[in-house]
Order: structure tokens, then C-alpha cells, then sequence
């Protein structure tokens, strides 16, 4: 399936959504649960490229497996240590998880090889090295310098007061974090962050997710992290649904002017992406909450200008949806998305404009126009899932709109296209 198409009529109802556990929150439990002894289960995990690449890596290592059950991964680690695999490490596209493996990595004996595809091995890691170096972590770049793949050396780090660049991305804050908890040599280790701290609700979602496993982390200046390693012994962790993945049924609903609720998250959740939802009820749409859940009307919405980066994921959501706003749609501050899986604001801007509307585009900002009508084309999604998904939303509202390379989903909603499907269904049959 390449486009969402047949979408007639609305239905008065509310679609009852089923959104997938959070990708940033799963792949955080995958490492934490692999620092414990014993079996970890992580409970509504996202099931998807990025999390069973990382599942795959964490099996590779002597003393340490994680296995699928349902929508659950189990986590067993036989004991204190742990070896390196003897195989590189093959991360594909997988950003997150092999920033989380370069550290994790580092604990482990022996040299682990991490790598990826083309595109990851073009993406920047020079901020988490020059942090090792900082920490006393061995590592040595096999190609390109601050690129993959690399050699790490696992053992205890040297010292106890680390420094990381923060204005690049917070996933290597967040992975120095989990990993400065597991130096059970030292009494406290400080990680201190240089510079601008992009994306910080992502480092908040880190650390609620080590305090709910027992993992003692201060913060005595901002962005000044003090951590006491220990080993959490938690059974169990829970995983709470994707506010990115619920930006495209949100976007749906916007397109459509229906109703959706979406269950297993709340206007509260330390997920940046949830702001998505404050954004659209200021345009004009209509937000209720309910217990452990968001009910959300889509409305004819109005222009704004929002500084979207502490939620650059959803970025690509809010400038589709901007070619039915009343007025011009801008989005700053989201120099970032030109290092993700492929430069998303020049994506989104090319596209817009294949489909013939107007946009313009700065460094680290888009501004997109009304668009009364849009050419049936087939949209570019240079194998980036939120790409994909965010452009097949127009076939809701426009005929003849399809999308490249539609498998790219799986990296993070696998079972996206069943459920615009079901969404379509729901209205028609009403």
C-alpha cells in the first residue's frame, strides 16, 4: 500500500485509535533493562525496525539476551559481566539505538565494532566521542573521523566528571546518562552539558524512565547531571504510547475535521511530541481529556508561528497539514531535522512544492502557504518514515497522492498503513 485513498464521507462518531508504544521510551528500556541481572520484561514496546535492531545488537553479546513476545520484549542477563561480540554490530539506519550502543558498548569486555548503513555512517557521532575522551572511554573510527563505524573498548571509564556537546542531539546526553549509572567503581559520576541542549523534553523522558527503575539521577545546575550508579532490579517496565506516532492520526483528523481517541497517553506525558496537540487546539481544533486518554476534534485551523524544537519529530505533521490552514504555517528552530535519517526540512519543502504548493526555507526554519488544490504526484520520501507518513495523509483530501518506498513505515510504525485503512473504513461504513 502506497496511498491513503476513498476517504467520502464523515462519520460523526468517535474512531477509537490504536497507536503503537514509543519508540524513544522502548529503545531507553531495551539498554536499561539490559544493565540488570535476571529477566526484564518491557511491556507495550514498539515493535519496529529501529527496536528490533537494538534487540538484535543487545543478543549479540555473551551473557545477554532479548527476545520478542508479543508486544513485549524479555531481557535475561546471566550476570555482572558481559562479553563483546565477536561480529560487528549492524544498526542499519537505526539513530537512536546505535547512540545508545556506542556507550553501552563501553561496558562490556573486550572491543565491540559498531556500524550501519550508508546514511548512519554519514550522520554525526563526533559529539559522543569527544565525550568519551572527556570519560576516559577507548574508542577508535574506523573510516571517517566522528563517523561509523567505530571500535569501542569496553571497561570502567577513567574518570567521573564527563562533558558532551548538547546542541546536536540529546540522544547522546541521554546515552552518556544511562550509561555514567552503570560505572559501579564510582560513588557519583557528573555529566555536565557544553553549550545548547537541543530537544530537552528527550532527556526528561530519561530520566523518568531510570527514577521509575530506582536510578538516582540530581540535576544541581541546569543541564549539570549528577548520577549514582547502581543496579536497578525492576521486573518490569512499561512503555507509553508514541505521541510521534500519534501526530499522523491527529493530522488525520485535522484533514478531515473528525473525531479520534487516542488512549495510553495524556496532555502530561514528558514526550515533546505531545505538544503537537497544545499547537493544533490553538489553530482551532478542539482537545478533551479523559482518564489515561486525549479525545481530539480536527477544525478548519488558522496560520501560526511555533518554535517546534523541543518536538522536531512532528515537525513534518504540521507542515502538511499547513497547506489547509487559513493562513501561512511556519515552523522554526529545527536545525536538526537536516541530520536526521535524510534533511527533513528540504524534504518537506521539495515535496510541498512538487505538489504544488508554495513554501520557503531557511537554515533552521520552513513556511508553508495555504494550497487551495494539489497535484496527484507521487511524493519522495527518501526512505524516511515520518516523510512517508506525514505526505500520505494528503490522499485523505486530495486524489491521486502516493508515497515511495511505503515499507519505510516498519522503522517505526509498522502497522501504519492497516490503520489509516481502518480509519478510512470507519467513516465510510458509518
Amino acid at each position: 500500500m502506497d496511498s491513503i485513498t476513498g476517504f467520502k464521507k464523515r462519520s460523526t462518531e468517535t474512531f477509537q485509535a490504536n497507536v503503537p508504544g514509543s519508540k524513544s521510551f522502548t529503545n531507553r528500556a531495551l539498554v536499561l533493562a539490559a544493565h540488570q541481572i535476571g529477566k526484564t520484561v518491557v511491556h507495550n514496546a514498539l515493535i519496529c525496525d529501529d527496536t528490533i535492531y537494538l534487540s538484535k545488537a543487545l543478543s549479540a553479546f555473551d551473557g545477554l539476551k532479548a527476545t520478542q513476545d508479543g508486544n513485549s520484549f524479555i531481557v535475561e542477563r546471566a550476570g555482572e559481566t558481559i562479553k563483546a561480540p565477536e561480529e560487528p554490530i549492524y544498526l542499519g539506519a537505526a539513530g537512536t539505538p546505535v547512540r545508545f550502543m556506542l556507550s553501552f558498548s563501553a561496558s562490556a569486555e573486550g572491543q565491540t565494532l559498531v556500524t550501519g548503513n550508508e546514511r548512519l555512517s554519514e550522520r554525526p557521532m563526533k559529539d559522543i566521542l569527544d565525550a568519551f575522551e572527556t570519560a576516559g572511554i577507548e574508542y577508535e573510527c574506523k573510516g571517517e573521523a566522528g563517523h561509523l563505524p567505530v571500535l569501542v573498548t569496553g571497561g570502567p571509564a577513567k574518570t567521573a566528571e564527563w562533558k558532551i556537546n548538547g546542541e546536536v542531539s540529546s540522544q547522546f546526553t541521554s546515552s552518556l546518562l544511562i550509561h555514567a549509572s552503570q560505572q559501579l567503581d564510582k560513588p557519583k559520576v557528573s555529566v555536565e552539558v557544553l553549550n545548547y541542549l537541543v530537544s530537552r523534553p528527550y532527556i526528561n523522558m530519561t530520566l523518568e524512565m531510570m527514577g521509575k527503575i530506582g536510578l538516582n539521577v540530581a540535576e544541581p545546575e541546569t543541564n549539570h547531571f549528577e548520577i549514582t550508579p547502581a543496579r536497578s532490579s525492576a521486573s518490569d517496565i512499561y512503555v507509553e504510547i508514541d505521541a510521534s506516532g500519534m501526530s499522523y492520526i491527529l493530522t488525520a483528523a485535522v484533514l478531515t475535521q473528525t473525531t479520534v481517541r487516542i488512549k495510553g497517553i495524556s496532555r502530561k506525558s514528558s514526550q515533546g511530541d505531545v505538544g503537537l496537540v497544545a499547537i493544533y487546539e490553538k489553530m482551532g481544533c478542539k482537545v478533551e481529556e479523559e482518564d489515561n486518554a486525549i479525545v481530539f476534534t480536527g477544525a478548519p485551523i488558522s496560520g501560526i508561528t511555533v518554535d517546534m524544537e523541543t518536538m522536531p519529530d512532528v515537525a513534518p505533521s504540521l507542515a502538511v497539514a499547513g497547506v489547509v490552514a487559513s493562513g501561512p504555517v511556519e515552523i522554526t528552530n529545527i536545525a536538526n531535522l537536516r541530520v536526521k535519517e535524510c534533511d527533513r526540512i528540504s524534504a518537506c519543502c521539495d515535496e510541498l512544492k512538487r505538489l504544488g504548493a508554495e513554501v520557503e526555507e531557511g537554515e533552521d526554519w520552513m513556511k508553508i502557504y495555504p494550497a487551495k488544490t494539489l497535484k496527484p504526484v507521487q511524493v519522495k520520501t527518501y526512505d524516511d518514515h515520518r516523510i512517508a507518513m506525514a505526505f500520505s495523509l494528503l490522499g485523505l483530501v486530495h486524489e491521486g497522492i502516493s508515497v515511495e518506498e511505503p515499507e519505510c513505515v516498519t522503522k517505526s510504525f509498522p502497522d501504519f498503513w492497516k490503520e489509516m485503512q481502518r480509519f478510512v473504513d470507519f467513516h465510510q461504513q458509518s
